[in-house]
């Protein structure tokens, strides 16, 4: 298939309360740059046509002056306001991506992605669908009960720990989202989720990074800055 539009949507408007600070993780920064900025440059430096970057209310004219002109994103078409939770902030973005075929849905607190994966997301979803990128988990995983109690020991080689982008086809997640949003049911915690509950279509993990992790607490700072420094030697050398 030629000629396809594919927009990536960023979502960068959450708080954050696990980082014990008053500045949202996204803005945190490493090596002098905010969170944001890094998989904001992944998708610049990838083949993606556009960018939808969804932040808070507060923060639209904060991100265009200070991270989006400042180090010259130019794919970024749109700053759009988020919702009040993770699954409306990714409604609102794919609003805004009208037109697209395809959209990659990523977390803005996973700033070691790489244009790799961006990349190896595109060719998959232009296969399947719906695919999402992961890691095989590397420790044993337990099932527990109200009073964490162990109940289950799942085989380790059917678990992977999911990470984004998540890709799909714009016409299916739209309408994914279309039907929770009719259905009122919330109780979701990813993309894929959506689209397995409300369209019945399975998606496809792919290989992502171990690098590619979620900044949550304040360590996970520290071991992103190792991180950085790893995909950029691995770039440099390219």
């Amino acid at each position: 298939m030629s000629n396809v539009h594919i927009t990536a949507i960023v979502l960068a408007a959450g708080k954050g309360s696990r980082m014990q600070s008053d500045i949202p993780k996204q803005y945190m920064l490493i090596e002098d740059k905010p969170v944001l900025y890094y998989s904001l440059k992944a998708f610049e430096e990838s083949s993606v046509d556009d960018i939808v970057l969804v932040v808070s209310e507060d923060d639209v004219s904060y991100c265009k002056e200070n991270i989006v002109d400042k180090y010259s994103i130019n794919k970024v078409k749109s700053i759009i306001v988020g919702g009040s939770e993770r699954y409306w902030s990714v409604k609102n973005g794919l609003l805004s991506a009208k037109g697209a075929d395809y959209v990659l849905i990523h977390d803005a607190a996973r700033p070691c992605l790489t244009v790799d994966v961006i990349e190896r997301s595109i060719a998959e979803v232009k296969i399947t669908g719906a695919c999402t990128v992961g890691v095989p988990v590397k420790d044993t995983i337990k099932r527990v009960d109200d009073d964490c109690y162990g109940e289950e020991t799942p085989p380790r080689n059917y678990l992977w720990q999911v990470q984004t982008p998540q890709s799909f086809l714009y016409k299916d997640i739209l309408k994914a989202y279309e039907y929770m949003e009719e259905s009122n049911d919330t109780d979701i915690t990813d993309d894929t989720m959506i689209m397995e509950r409300f369209l019945g279509v399975k998606t496809k993990l792919i290989m992502g990074d171990y690098c590619n992790i979620k900044i949550t607490t304040p360590e996970d700072l520290l071991v992103a800055k190792i991180f950085l420094k790893k995909v950029k030697k691995v770039v440099d050398t390219i």
